[in-house]
């Protein structure tokens, strides 16, 4: 497949070789960029306390994906007690300059931009911040946007480049907190004497910091952000290193599948409903039918409204699924129950189930409700997202190559 992962003949060591690849990225990238993922973490506070928002650039499918996944971690932090920032995600689908006129309608002064796609797009993305900068906001881009902070993957492979900047962003979302416990390093607040990060601690390994203290602060976030680094790197290598054959067994049977006019159902709640957008973006780009069952807010509402939550994916299941199709559930937990309920609806109308899970798997894995189930063994729900990501990368390549 163009532009996707070439898993040395879809062997499991091939699989697993390229997990090692891609954590060594990891290391290398953020070993490289860990001091300005520190400023910009600090400028990024600054700008929240001052009132500002995040706004999230995606004009191409999969940049939309991450434009929504970054917007859903500000707004709704899955860390006990962080708090929620204000962020959107600022989309086009059709319409030329469609970008830069929705930007223009919301952009305020103080607020941050952050920019997917600039590389496919046709330039959308970077007009539209230049915008943002000539009106005095904070702009980051991932390789090519033309924003105040620009970071650069440094790998040609596109699904490794699009998990890089997962880790990257939801690196700046978890440490953008720490300068808010440390309030004497933001411009008009208070300070105290020292700094408890109590529940906290498990983000950031520094205690008892003096809060007028900015450069020591900055290093350990700095230090902080490599060692995230590191520890999605080791998950990636477990998650393709023990389900290799899970992805190969589960990749033949979606190629059956969709050789014979299937299609593929994804879903997943928060990020990863996010995921499942990325996952349709990646599919729909190689030619192959996919639905994202997360895409439709009429739907998903009106189901919560009348029938409740837990049926969301399971009523779209009846309406689109049949015995030549599949269905792949995304979860952190791997106990959801509208997950679940999709996954029981599936089996019953023939789907072929694909899940990936987090934790020990849950209900989904100890009760085998999947044809196929990738576990990775992690309870940090980001690092969780970032594996997965990679294990869906590699299942869409071995099914399109």
């Amino acid at each position: 497949m163009a532009g996707g992962t070439t898993v040395d003949g879809g062997t499991a060591q091939g699989i697993l070789a390229q997990a090692g690849d891609r954590a060594r990225a990891g290391v290398r990238l953020f070993a490289a960029e860990g001091e300005r993922v520190a400023a910009v973490c600090h400028t990024m506070a600054n700008r929240f306390a001052a009132g500002g928002r995040l706004l999230a650039l995606g004009g191409s499918p999969a940049a939309r994906s991450d434009a929504h996944h970054v917007a859903v971690e500000f707004v709704h932090p899955v860390i006990v007690g962080k708090r929620a920032l204000p962020a959107l995600a600022v989309t086009a689908t059709s319409g030329e300059r469609g970008l830069v006129r929705r930007l223009e309608q919301l952009l305020r002064r103080d607020d941050i931009v952050i920019a997917f796609g600039a590389e496919s797009d046709d330039g959308e993305c970077a007009c539209a911040v230049e915008l943002a900068r000539r009106r005095g906001a904070l702009t980051i881009g991932f390789g090519g946007s033309g924003g105040e902070f620009e970071f650069e993957p440094g790998v040609p492979d596109r699904y490794v480049r699009q998990e890089l900047v997962e880790t990257l962003y939801h690196v700046l979302w978890e440490l953008v907190h720490v300068f808010f416990e440390h309030r004497g390093l933001l411009a008009g607040r208070t300070s105290r004497p020292l700094h408890d990060a109590g529940a906290s601690s498990f983000l950031y390994p520094f205690l008892a910091e003096r809060e007028d203290n900015l450069e020591r602060v900055l290093d350990d976030v700095r230090r902080s952000a490599v060692l995230k680094a590191q520890e999605v790197g080791e998950l990636r290598v477990q998650t393709l290193g023990e389900n290799s054959q899970t992805l190969r067994h589960a990749a033949a049977a979606l190629r059956a599948r969709l050789h014979q006019g299937g299609a593929l159902l994804a879903l997943g709640n928060g990020g990863s409903a996010t995921d499942a957008m990325d996952v349709v973006a990646d599919l729909g780009a190689a030619g192959v039918r996919a639905i994202d069952l997360t895409e439709d807010p009429a739907i998903l509402t009106a189901i919560a409204n009348d029938i409740g939550t837990e049926a969301i994916f399971a009523r779209q299941v009846i309406a689109y699924g049949g015995p030549g199709d599949a269905l792949l559930a995304l979860s952190t937990s791997g106990n959801s129950a509208n997950v679940i309920a999709a996954l029981e609806e599936g089996r019953r109308r023939g789907l072929h189930t694909i899940a990936m899970v987090g934790y020990d798997g849950g209900r989904i894995a100890a009760e085998g409700l999947a044809d196929h189930v990738v576990v990775t063994r992690s309870e940090h729900i980001p690092r969780i997202q970032e594996a997965q990501a990679s294990a869906y990368h590699v299942l869409i390549d071995l099914v399109c190559r």
